[in-house]
């Protein structure tokens, strides 16, 4: 097919019947010339042999999810799942045995002839391809079940097996199978081959499994839960594999197409294939073709199927759950919904007098596609004409478009570039009105004139794309979509082409800094080198904080002269200067932030790991032994470590920054920390903190930087220091132990072997490089406040002192004297867990820290009686008990714009 935007008849004028070729001409033998030709113009794209559903992808999450509650319900209710199990087998008890006996046998057998005879269907039609699918699908299911067999007789809770199992009849020392090892996978075979879309193999499909569920019910053999989790986990199975390989692709072609035409009364000739230009949108708009007739003037054809249609779903499904109000139109819509969608909205725009494209005719192409024809309007769309074209006549004729729309209640919701149409006289079409919506309520009203208030800034800037609106709707219309007038009111293509627009100014921006900053410098080496001989370091130090100064004013100078303001503040400002007072606070749109989601999600991870952590404690005794007066010392201790947090982080920020305010980020660090790696989690708060402070990103990162590299070196120190001391507390002489110098020994060993290779040289170098890129250039200026650093290191210094004075104390308050341990010992298990921890991938370093810690605290002579309960205590303290004031600490900065 041919890949074309605008067509040679725009300039060229409309085809008709003269400009076709002789045989089109000759009555009756054009007809059968077509007809026997059937031709489409060019190559039409290779269709793709298989495609991948996102309708099978939600299946197989939706299977997932099922077994998930399932196993829940079996693991936590087994009052409830015992007691529905004995009131099975009560009522089926009564049923005859010759009943029982016809219904096993005759289940039995068909359970595999039914699956064999469909088979044997698919292979006369040819549909070899389904019956494939099948066989793998079920091949997979048979390994889940295999899988799931093993984990419920090993590794499952006792409840679990218990609702899975039971005594099987023939010995009663054996149990029966959680999961039907032939019926997951003839079930996963059926829905994989597309065998429940036929109503009379799907009624045949349910008596089966309904007698083998009843025949192995009565006879004692399986148990309600064990044939709920076979059927879901076989229909999980079959839409995974489904998903996984792709579905046959029913996509119809041109030719169909040509045949489908000829159906409703048209007689074509050629179609072509048009460039689909909405690629940012999802692709969801369909195919389009431009169909020339034997007589008449030419069509335009879109045509609709269900994998295009499918395109873009999770992208509408996420709009709709976050949007507040108003969304998108349904994620999942029928073919038929989607045809009848677009027809009434051709209709109703053309009722409304708005300029749209005239539908005169539908139909369906097989099963999986329908069409919807149209009278061809040719002409070019916004995005395709030169800026001086784009008259002011022509975006008034725009906003008069508009303006028909909203006087019957028609919202478009998609007002972008390619959706506006010129003709060749300079007439706007409306085009793309499947996605809109009739009897629309005021606010998908005002979000379309500010979706095309922004389309046309983007092309003609906001003053006259403000002033057209306002000579056609009227400053109050206008003024009344300001708050309307946000990103995530605006389409998927117009976000991205502000973003990249952002991009460009923040370039410019961060050019003109730097020119500015080498524009001082030579003035900063001249003016040095004549005060050189000056004798008076007083004095010098004095001129040098007067050229820092006078660098600061020129780069905020050359940033204040770059800065531009973005394309929704210069709209706002035009409608401000008519209307004053119109409310320009943005709606509140979003139902759902992913700020939100990301904190319950992080919730629902800090629960499960709380309850894993405490499910095997018991708290009677670890409670009535404790010494609370050093549990109240640990407490202490752990609330000073956010203290210190602070300090350690404002002593590598010459700017000022709120100290009480930087102990709110540090406690609202231990809520983030739960949902991110330990190293990870801390360093993005702290950057983002410093961002909304005042101090400039690239700054921001290189003081974190700074922080992060001055800790890792005082860790390093420390562990070596307290590791030379826990060596030398049992000898009369200060020689180190063996730890260390083993230590020592495989660090210089990694290091000659980072050296040696090549490879590995080169990557350090190159991390080592960006790095004091950009730290050195900011510890430069740390160097120059004596006072700041020594907050710093101060600052490091007391929060590691802090961690291990409150695991110290931990210690003490389930031990006694007799089993007390040195603090230099609990330093070194303190710090070399702590190493681990930041390590490790999991949020908070769970599980890696708490072995870690344990096996550290009984290797220097803890009994683990002791060690246990006091990491418990340390972690609870210093992980679990902080997340609720961290979690309100994260929402108090993040509604004060701090975060």
């Amino acid at each position: 097919m041919k890949q074309q935007g605008a067509h040679p008849e725009d300039t060229e004028g409309t085809p008709d019947a003269s400009s076709r070729p002789d045989t089109a001409k000759q009555p009756g033998g054009a007809h059968r010339d077509v007809a026997h030709i059937d031709e489409v113009e060019g190559d039409e794209p290779l269709l793709p042999a298989r495609v991948h559903r996102p309708s099978d992808l939600m299946r197989l999450v939706g299977g997932v999810l099922a077994v998930v509650v399932l196993l829940a319900i079996a693991a936590f209710a087994h009052g409830t799942t015992s007691g529905l199990e004995q009131d099975i087998n009560k009522g089926t008890g009564q049923a005859p045995d010759l009943l029982i006996k016809i219904a096993g046998l005759a289940s039995s057998i068909a359970i595999l002839l039914v699956p064999v005879a469909f088979a044997i269907e698919r292979l006369i039609k040819r549909d070899g391809l389904r019956i494939a699918d099948g066989v793998l699908a079920a091949v997979l299911a048979h390994g889940v079940t295999l899988a799931t067999d093993l984990w419920v007789a090993r590794a499952a809770p006792d409840s679990i097996q218990d609702a899975l199992t039971q005594p099987s009849p023939g010995d009663i020392h054996a149990l029966t199978d959680p999961v039907h090892g032939y019926l997951a996978p003839v079930i996963a075979y059926m829905t994989a081959v597309g065998m429940s879309r036929r109503p009379r193999w799907r009624a045949v499909l349910w008596v089966v499994l309904l007698l083998d569920a009843f025949s192995m019910l009565v006879t004692g053999y399986t148990t309600p839960f064990s044939i709920i989790l076979t059927v879901l986990i076989g229909w999980t199975v079959a839409y995974g594999t489904l998903y996984a390989v792709g579905s046959p692709n029913v996509r119809p072609t041109g030719r169909t197409l040509m045949a489908g035409l000829r159906t409703v009364g048209f007689r074509p000739v050629t179609a072509s294939r048009e460039e689909a230009a909405d690629a940012a949108e999802g692709g969801d708009r369909g195919r389009r073709y431009f169909v020339t007739l034997e007589d008449g003037p030419p069509l335009d054809v879109t045509v609709v199927d269900r994998e295009q249609q499918a395109q873009g779903f999770f992208y509408r499904a996420w709009r709709n759950l976050a949007l507040r109000g108003f969304a998108t139109r349904r994620s999942l819509q029928s073919l038929r919904q989607a045809l009848e969608q677009e027809a009434l909205l051709a209709y109703a725009a053309i009722a409304a007098g708005a300029n749209a494209p005239k539908l005169i005719a539908t139909s369906e192409l097989g099963p999986d596609a329908v069409m919807l024809v149209y009278e061809h309007t040719g002409g070019r769309t916004l995005d395709s004409l030169d800026d001086e074209e784009i008259t002011d006549e022509l975006l008034r004729d725009t906003w008069h478009q508009v303006m028909a729309l909203q006087s019957r209640r028609i919202a478009h919701r998609r007002l972008v570039g390619d959706a506006i149409l010129v003709d060749r006289s300079g007439t706007v079409i409306l085009t793309d009105l499947r996605g809109g919506e009739i009897a629309a309520g005021d606010l998908l009203l005002r979000m379309d004139v500010s979706q095309l208030l922004v389309t046309l800034g983007l092309r003609v800037g906001a003053e006259r794309a403000v002033a057209s609106a306002l000579s056609v709707l009227g400053p109050d219309a206008v003024a009344d979509c300001l708050p309307m007038l946000q990103p995530i009111a605006l389409s998927r293509s117009t976000r991205a082409t502000l973003r990249r627009l952002a991009r460009e100014r923040a370039e410019r921006e961060r050019e003109a800094v730097l020119e500015a900053s080498r524009h001082s410098r030579p003035a900063r080496a001249h003016d040095a080198s004549v005060s050189r001989p000056v004798v008076l370091e007083k004095a010098d130090k004095k001129a040098v904080r007067a050229e820092q100064r006078a660098e600061k004013r020129a780069i905020d100078e050359a940033l204040d002269e770059a800065r531009e303001e973005d394309l929704l503040s210069q709209i706002r400002q035009e409608v401000l200067r008519i209307r004053p007072q119109a409310p320009v606070e943005p709606a509140r749109l979003e139902r759902v932030r992913p700020r939100t989601l990301i904190s319950l999600i992080a919730g629902a991870i800090g629960a499960y790991f709380l309850l894993t952590q405490l499910t095997h404690i018991e708290f009677g005794p670890l409670i009535s032994n404790a010494e609370w007066g050093w549990v109240a010392a640990a407490v202490l201790f752990s609330a000073l470590s956010y203290v210190a947090a602070a300090m350690a982080l404002l002593g590598f920020v010459p700017e000022r920054v709120p100290f009480p305010r930087t102990v709110a980020a540090q406690v609202a660090g231990s809520f983030v920390k739960i949902v991110a790696p330990a190293a990870v989690g801390g360093v993005a708060l702290n950057t983002r903190f410093l961002q909304r402070a005042g101090v400039r990103p690239g700054l921001a990162v290189a003081s974190v930087g700074a922080s992060q590299l001055f800790g890792l070196g005082c860790h390093i120190l420390m562990l070596l220091a307290f590791g030379y001391l826990t060596g030398t507390e049992k000898t009369p002489s200060l020689s180190p132990s063996r730890t260390v110098i083993g230590g020592l020994l495989t660090v210089a060993v990694l290091v000659l072997v980072v050296t040696s290779v090549p490879f590995l040289r080169k990557f350090v170098v190159t991390r080592v490089r960006s790095l004091f890129a950009g730290v050195v250039p900011r510890m430069l200026d740390v160097l120059q406040r004596p006072q700041k650093l020594v907050t710093g290191i101060g600052g490091m210094l007391l929060l590691t002192a802090c961690f291990v004075m409150c695991l110290d104390a931990s210690i003490r308050a389930f031990g006694d004297e007799s089993t007390s341990v040195s603090i230099a010992s609990v330093a070194v298990v303190f710090l070399a867990g702590n190493a681990l921890g930041s390590a490790a991938p999991t949020p908070g370093g769970v599980g890696a820290v708490e072995a870690t810690l344990t096996v550290g605290l009984i290797a220097v002579g803890l009994p683990k009686e002791v060690a246990a309960p006091a990491v418990l205590l340390f972690r609870l303290l210093t992980l679990w008990l902080p997340v609720l004031p961290g979690w309100l600490a994260f929402n108090h900065l993040t509604r004060k714009a701090a975060l």
